[in-house]
């Protein structure tokens, strides 16, 4: 017989989510104060936000006493905190006036906490400083994980404070067994690529306010930009800056670690961020061949637009340096199917990650030699470890659930009047976290003509996406809520 919901637990979590988010409303108030723009939205926006989670907080204290979570706290805790940042976060751009439709305000911060980077404004560095300030901060959030960010400072979940972070992150290679420790190592780490792009990018004579909100989009690989031209107007130095941080930002957060401690032996022994590498390179110099023989690009600018542009969609970060729809058509193809790839595991990129393609493979290759040898035992490993049949059936699952929903969202669209191209990258742009897509929803465009419907079902699309399907999609399943 399964246990009734531990609710106070679930708002407990919710409340201390929200006093945090009330620290960075908080701290976007002193950047309209420094730049002499309205604070008064943000005040606003804190108002609600402090209120809900001190109420959240002191009200729920005894259901802390318990500390063995079910699996089922967890995926609400997750799924609840997500939909209630993405709701709150769009407060400072509906009271500012920056986004006066609440249907563009919440699908502009649910795609800034999830790190997608798809928007529907149309002349960014018309908006506010502090504004856009705030809309490159919810990726920093979001690229942590708001629930990380909670285990940090909440030593009180101790053993049920797991069930959150693999929820959440997907990071499957832990650093050490104390989840705390974890969370205090991948802050670390997080802040230290924040602060060492930063710097270099102040180096190449860009402002301090552009270097942090950049910063934010790249090691969150979310992609908001305060210019609209994203990343073309920039030097050379800066963009390859950028490029180089994207892909730290897509690779496995532990590997990050481990060169730290300088254990260089667990890091060659990381089959994924071999196959990762291999990945990007393959692609990248398919699509620099194109554009030096197809283009009249040099052959610096045709690598470095060229590997920008696929290191930026494989890490689901969605900066842009050129409009790749000027470029020749089947290129358009190879960017379409790298938005499933997604970057490693344990990182803060998203779509499908380089680990579940690299199983799928060693599946394949697995049902050719039982087909060559069926009396012969074989067995599927990674990083010299066995998959067991539940692990491999599970990852499987996944992928085709992914392209399931990808299928059912792109139909749906197509249904509501979006075109066919749109509406496939739409979806999966959305559901990998990368922002721009294909035709009016390119790095030229935006998704501000989409109508209503359709923003609301991407904002949703976004959401599964980033919490890795099964964590929404258990909620509306009639076993979840029986007791």
């Amino acid at each position: 017989m399964k246990k009734w919901i531990n609710t106070g637990f679930v708002l407990h979590v919710i409340g201390r989510n929200l006093m945090i988010l009330s620290a960075a409303l908080a701290l976007c108030m002193l950047i309209a104060h420094s730049y002499s723009e309205p604070i008064r939205p943000f005040f606003l926006a804190i108002i609600p936000t402090l209120t809900l989670g001190l109420v959240f907080h002191f009200t729920t204290r005894k259901a802390l006493h318990n500390n063995v979570i079910q699996r089922r706290e967890a995926y609400l805790t997750v799924t609840f905190s997500w939909i209630t940042l993405g709701i709150l976060g769009a407060l400072p751009y509906l009271l500012s006036g920056a986004i006066p439709s609440p249907v563009n305000a919440i699908f502009e911060s649910v795609s800034g906490f999830t790190t997608t980077g798809s928007s529907i404004l149309e002349e960014i560095e018309s908006l506010p400083k502090s504004i856009l300030f705030w809309r490159s901060l919810t990726h920093w959030i979001g690229g942590i994980g708001i629930i990380v960010l909670v285990i940090v400072v909440m030593p009180s979940l101790q053993m049920g404070g797991y069930h959150l972070f693999s929820m959440e992150s997907s990071l499957q290679d832990k650093i050490q067994s104390r989840i705390k420790g974890v969370g205090k190592r991948l802050l670390f780490i997080y802040l230290l690529l924040t602060a060492a792009e930063t710097g270099l990018l102040l180096l190449g004579n860009m402002s301090l306010y552009e270097s942090v909100c950049h910063a934010f989009g790249t090691v969150a690989t979310g992609g908001f930009s305060p210019r609209n031209t994203s990343i073309a107007d920039y030097s050379p130095y800066i963009q390859y800056v950028i490029m180089l941080f994207m892909f730290l930002a897509g690779t496995n957060f532990a590997v990050h670690y481990y060169l730290f401690k300088r254990d260089f032996k667990r890091v060659k022994a990381n089959e994924e961020v071999r196959f990762f590498m291999l990945v990007t390179i393959i692609i990248g110099s398919i699509v620099t061949t194109t554009l030096f023989f197809k283009t009249d690009r040099s052959f610096e600018q045709s690598f470095r637009d060229g590997f920008f542009q696929v290191i930026s969609i494989i890490t689901c970060t969605g900066f842009a340096t050129t409009d790749y729809m000027e470029w020749p058509r089947y290129t358009w193809l190879i960017l379409f199917v790298a938005m499933f790839l997604g970057g490693s595991t344990g990182s803060t990129a998203g779509g499908i990650k380089m680990v579940r393609h690299l199983l799928l493979l060693k599946n394949i290759r697995h049902t050719f030699r039982k087909m060559l040898q069926p009396n012969a035992i074989f067995a599927i490993k990674l990083n010299k470890n066995t998959i067991n049949t539940d692990s491999n059936n599970a990852i499987m699952s996944f992928i085709m659930a992914y392209f399931l929903i990808f299928v059912a969202g792109s139909l749906t669209l197509i249904f509501i009047g979006v075109g066919t191209s749109e509406s496939a990258s739409a979806v999966a742009t959305s559901m990998a976290g990368i922002g721009p897509g294909l035709g009016k929803i390119g790095p030229a465009g935006n998704f501000a003509y989409l109508p209503d419907a359709a923003k609301w079902l991407l904002s949703f699309i976004m959401l599964i996406g980033r919490l890795e399907i099964y964590t929404v999609l258990v909620l509306f399943t009639p076993g979840f809520w029986r007791v």
